[in-house]
């Protein structure tokens, strides 16, 4: 190879795919080697997987991109595996897994999605960082819940990941704390007292928040704005003052320490939801379709059940999923409100992290997590469905 060729096929040289997986392998490695106490040794392995990932895909498989991220992940598990273990390997596996993604994200300049082909290196490190802030701000909000998933499944009675946990061995797993959660009575009274609770505090919240954002989306109605902002005022006014007002009123009216004034404490929470819910779902409401209902003789009553109700129940419905959910982790009203005899599931966890350190805790609290993903995830559906009916392109 002449000078002249050697000079051109240096200059032709993109070398950010590989300073960029180089850089990425040396903080994950030092991440996985730091596991298994050896940081320095993993950043420099790091810096290497990253180097030969780059290597493999952008020079013997270029084009495949499905077997490119295979082999990626391979070598990340088998760099992972000989740092730390299985623990390694499991984490050496998910950063083989980005290796092999960012590489084809900047070979194939993904970094440019979304942006027009005119925009300047300034528009586009601005974009990529603004999304990287994002996914980051993300990553810690999420990562405390999936931290206690897995400890939930401790075969020991230790609030912190054991050396058999992070090595994968199955004796460091366990069922026993949802055992003591679906059998020990402690548990099982607060839980029948929130299914008890939640529905009937979902039934009122719907009907009363329902009928509200029907009455106030009517132009004629007085002081409409003001009374808006006094429905949706617990969404707003920090809970404890919430809740030391309705202990206050409550203990002079008689409902304090009872069944029925925790679920009105609990519907008096959930109602704001509701009705932003179906006040967004009227907005793309045909008012001329009420019309034509009251020129065809149907009353109000007919003409809101047979018109209306069908067009707006994916918000009245997502209404009550978000009133369910507020309901269900609800823990400083209740306690304000309530007494032992209404003691529900979030406040048996108050009260077990503040005066015994059970386990448990972290059993319960993977349960509402998935119920809430469940409640959450029909909530998207349910909007989508919503814009939909509407017209509207779901975004």
């Amino acid at each position: 190879m002449t000078d002249s060729t050697a000079a051109s096929a240096v200059e032709g040289f993109d070398w950010r795919p590989l300073a960029t997986l180089v850089l990425v392998g040396l903080v994950f490695g030092a991440l996985v080697g730091n596991a298994g106490g050896v940081a320095l040794l993993g950043a420099l392995a790091g810096a290497v997987q990253g180097a030969a990932t780059w290597a493999v895909l952008d020079r013997l498989v270029p084009g495949n991109r499905l077997i490119g991220r295979l082999i990626a992940a391979a070598l990340g598990l088998v760099v992972g595996l000989a740092l730390s273990g299985a623990t390694g390997a499991a984490l050496g596996t998910v950063g083989g897994v980005i290796l092999g993604w960012l590489h084809y994200w900047i070979a194939r300049q993904g970094y440019r999605s979304g942006l027009p082909p005119y925009a300047s290196t300034g528009q586009v490190i601005w974009h990529n960082t603004f999304l990287f802030i994002c996914g980051a701000i993300f990553f810690f909000l999420i990562a405390p819940i999936l931290t206690i998933i897995p400890l939930s499944f401790n075969a020991e009675d230790f609030f912190t990941f054991t050396p058999e946990m992070l090595a994968f061995d199955p004796e460091g797993y366990s069922l026993k704390h949802y055992r003591d959660f679906f059998t020990n009575p402690d548990w099982q009274q607060p839980m029948w007292n929130s299914i008890k609770i939640a529905p009937m505090a979902t039934l009122l919240s719907v009907s009363l928040g329902t009928l509200a954002a029907v009455g106030l989306s009517q132009s004629h109605v007085p002081f409409r704005r003001a009374i808006m902002a006094i429905l949706i005022s617990p969404m707003i006014v920090p809970l404890i003052i919430s809740a030391a007002g309705m202990y206050f009123f409550y203990s002079r009216v008689g409902l304090q320490g009872t069944y029925l004034g925790v679920v009105l404490a609990h519907a008096a929470l959930g109602i704001p939801f509701v009705i932003i819910t179906v006040t967004a779902t009227l907005v793309g409401f045909d008012r001329s379709l009420t019309r034509a209902s009251a020129n065809m003789g149907a009353g109000p009553v007919r003409t809101f059940f047979k018109i209306q109700m069908p067009l707006i129940l994916p918000g009245v419905i997502s209404g009550g999923l978000f009133a369910f959910i507020t309901s269900f982790d609800e823990v400083v009203v209740v306690l304000f409100v309530g007494s032992a005899g209404q003691k529900t599931l979030p406040w048996q966890m108050f009260t077990g992290l503040r005066e015994q350190i059970s386990p448990t805790i972290l059993a319960v609290a993977t349960i509402l997590v998935v119920i809430s993903i469940a409640l959450l995830t029909t909530v998207e559906l349910l909007r989508r469905r919503s814009e939909r009916l509407r017209g509207m392109s779901p975004g």
